[in-house]
């Protein structure tokens, strides 16, 4: 009997597994498992919200190949020993993993290749993540794309339309004696503050799909315009899901265009603005594997003389407990203490205060959302932060500044999201929240701080010093 070892990272489901289905059809025993190697991503190590995730989605792996009759070999340590044990145990001749992208990862899994193979062993690695290889895709001039519309033409013109794989199931499921307990893992935090968090979300490949299946009933079709409206549900939540492997770009497209084709035409949904936002986590991963510096410095050089302020802690705690005295900010950045998650719409003017109103470097607001975001993708939050700073690519120009008070009325005007988030001023009229500004006494009755900084002002100096840069 033929065994493989199929090695599970950030692709935590048995549907649409390249690597797992390909072991599966060629052998007769399947061992599963997982290596908790946090140093491998250094000096990316997982923060706390998406360790909490990463317990969580371990054990609905566990409980999904258990219903198979299997279960998830979990380990601890050094990948490359624990697959040398592993493999003298069972007898292994193979060994299967889907592609991981960051640039820590890409080296840890070019050297666990290369010493497997000497070791005498067949390894394949599969591309199951993405709907292309970071280094797929090239500009006419056989260069990687700075911008994303032409990389999304490109993108989208190619995209397969071949069905997602189906759930992968071994012939027997291997079971070893040595595997962990996933609390041998210490993934929890110590202090529970994991309520919120636990309250909001169902990690795992059944909780993606049953978003998922929200999102086509309740929001797709108002995508364009409801994506933009913090109250609202108006988004799919897949981010996190997507990030760990429960689901997959393909399996969305499909679900999302077998429901659509289902519907009358007259009142078929527009995909595309969605499909748009997916292309966009493409063109994150297309960046980071050509530029893979970017995590901790400027995609255009011309910033790394720009003059942002010294660090100052004391601004930095204001902002990350949502204790600015600015209305849409504090909202977000409680939502994300809370829940490990921030509406995209928010999350661009709580970066932009941070890196143009304080002007602190945004590397301090990537590293805490790093450590608070469920979602936490290198990838992602290495575009999202320099694009709204600015200095990364087809990056949003320095001089737009998001104003929060005019952001709120636009897209809250009801005050939903902010009292929320804000239980302090619930009380207030939705106009003098929005206004806050002009009146300061009301809202410190309620116990809610003045403004840590004058929006005007700050504005001015970030723009004196983007001044200074462009002269």
């Amino acid at each position: 009997m033929s065994t493989a070892i199929v090695l599970f990272r950030r692709d935590l489901r048995l549907a649409d597994n390249p690597a797992l289905l390909a072991a599966c059809a060629k052998h007769d025993r399947i061992l599963p498992t997982y290596v908790h190697a946090p140093a491998e991503h250094a000096p990316w190590t997982p923060g706390a919200a998406s360790r909490w995730w990463l317990h969580h989605g371990l054990q609905a792996l566990r409980s999904q190949l258990a219903a198979q009759g299997g279960d998830l070999h979990l380990l601890a340590g050094d990948t490359l020993e624990h697959l040398r044990t592993l493999i003298r145990a069972s007898g292994a001749t193979e060994v299967h993993w889907n592609r991981r992208y960051e640039p820590a990862g890409i080296a840890s899994d070019t050297a666990l290749k290369a010493a497997l193979r000497e070791d005498g062993l067949a390894v394949h690695s599969h591309a199951g993540h993405l709907w292309r290889e970071p280094w797929a895709l090239a500009t006419d001039a056989g260069q990687p794309y700075r911008v994303f519309t032409p990389f999304w033409r490109k993108l989208r013109a190619g995209l397969p339309d071949a069905a997602p794989l189906p759930v992968a199931r071994a012939r027997e499921w291997l079971r070893l004696p040595g595997s962990l307990p996933t609390t041998a893992l210490e993934l929890l935090p110590t202090i529970r503050w994991d309520a919120g968090l636990a309250g909001h979300w169902t990690p795992g490949e059944a909780g993606a799909h049953e978003l998922l299946e929200i999102f086509a009933d309740d929001a797709v079709a108002d995508y364009a315009q409801g994506r933009d409206l913090p109250a609202r549900h108006g988004t799919s939540r897949l981010s996190s899901h997507l990030h760990f492997g429960e689901i997959t770009p393909a399996q969305i497209r499909r679900v999302l265009q077998d429901r659509a084709s289902r519907t009358d035409a007259r009142k078929r949904p527009d995909l595309e603005p969605y499909l748009r936002e997916l292309g966009w986590r493409e063109f994150a991963h297309h960046l980071l594997h050509h530029f893979p510096h970017t995590p901790d410095a400027n995609f255009n050089p011309r910033f790394d003389g720009f003059r942002w302020a010294a660090a100052d802690e004391a601004l930095l705690e204001r902002w990350r407990r949502g204790r600015t005295g600015i209305p849409l900010v504090d909202a977000g950045m409680r939502e994300l203490w809370h829940t490990g998650w921030m509406h995209n719409r928010v999350r661009m003017v709580v970066a932009s205060f941070l890196t143009k109103n304080l002007r602190q470097h945004w590397r301090h607001g990537a590293r805490w959302f790093w450590d608070t975001l469920v979602d936490a993708d290198l990838a992602n939050n290495t575009l999202g932060w320099q694009w709204v700073a600015g200095c990364g690519a087809d990056a949003a120009p320095y001089f737009r500044v998001f104003n929060p008070y005019l952001q709120a009325a636009k897209f809250d005007p009801d005050a939903a999201y902010l009292k929320r988030w804000l239980p302090e001023l619930a009380s207030l009229p939705a106009k003098t929240i929005h206004e806050a500004w002009r009146h300061p006494s009301a809202l410190a009755s309620k116990g809610y701080p003045a403004p840590m900084v004058d929006l005007g002002a700050s504005r001015d100096a970030a723009l004196a010093a983007w001044g200074a840069l462009a002269d």
